[in-house]
């Protein structure tokens, strides 16, 4: 976009380009509406280099169904996307490495953070010049708190999760554009509660998972969604350990939400 600020603060545009990519997602199901009709597109962004996921080990809990949900998203975006798991101090479990493997052995960089111990950021940091980024990710995962912890000048608001849901509240409203000199943008966007891709369909959804690429088409039928198909090779190495159970499991829920979603 040109534009030009005139003397009053108002500005003028001059010309309007293309998007480079979007991101965006089915807008959000109206609670007690009782409308089930088509969910539209809503766009969460464009023009975007990268895009951070982000989810917290611990409270609110990782939920990797989640997770694949808003990667997904990203890759049907064709937009470079990399994990940050943050919360690191509070893995009373100790997950978090298990999952950084998984993750790292699909594809994906996944960084490890903890605001309270200061550990993972300054890898971060790095990553950001003379790009612009999207941070995206659930409610009280810490976004905001890893922005004001790189940059203490933002001063973005943040709060404490809800002890009643153990989940995030709503505390950043909108998405914001924040310019930090030179070609360096990053957004901070409210936290979703819920995410569905918007416009993949069923037999299309396998795309996105990028593990299953190198299986997908040696698949019987082509058509294959590698749910209940005979000679499905996306199964077999599932049954092998060439792709970990737990995105196949997710892979199948999120299959079945689309078809519940085309079928009204």
């Amino acid at each position: 976009m040109e534009y030009n600020l005139n003397d009053d603060g108002t500005g003028t545009i001059h010309k309007i380009y293309d998007r480079q990519n979007y991101l965006s997602r089915k807008s959000p199901r109206i609670k007690g509406a009782g409308y089930r009709g088509e969910r539209l597109e809503q766009v969460i962004a464009s023009n975007l280099d990268t895009i951070f996921v982000i989810l917290s080990i611990s409270q609110p809990d990782f939920n990797n169904k989640t997770l694949d949900r808003f990667l997904v998203a990203a890759e049907s975006s064709h937009i470079d996307t990399i994990i940050i798991i943050n919360k690191s101090d509070l893995d009373r479990n100790k997950k978090i490495d298990y999952w950084k493997m998984l993750y790292e052995t699909i594809g994906y960089k996944v960084f490890i953070t903890s605001v309270v111990a200061n550990t993972g950021l300054k890898e971060i940091k790095d990553l950001l010049t003379d790009k612009r980024t999207l941070f995206w990710g659930p409610s009280g995962v810490g976004k905001s708190s890893i922005l004001n912890t790189l940059f203490p000048k933002l001063k973005l608001k943040v709060d404490k999760i809800s002890h009643y849901t153990m989940k995030g509240k709503h505390t950043t409203v909108t998405s914001n554009m924040i310019y930090l000199g030179g070609n360096t943008f990053i957004i901070d966007t409210p936290g979703i509660r819920e995410i569905d891709p918007f416009g993949i369909k069923k037999e299309d959804l396998s795309h996105y998972y990028i593990d299953f690429k190198d299986f997908m088409y040696d698949c019987k039928f082509n058509t294959c969604t590698h749910n209940h198909e005979p000679g499905c090779a996306v199964r077999e190495a599932v049954s092998n350990g060439a792709i970990f159970s737990e995105r196949y499991e997710s892979y199948i829920r999120l299959l079945e939400t689309i078809e519940e979603d085309i079928n009204f």
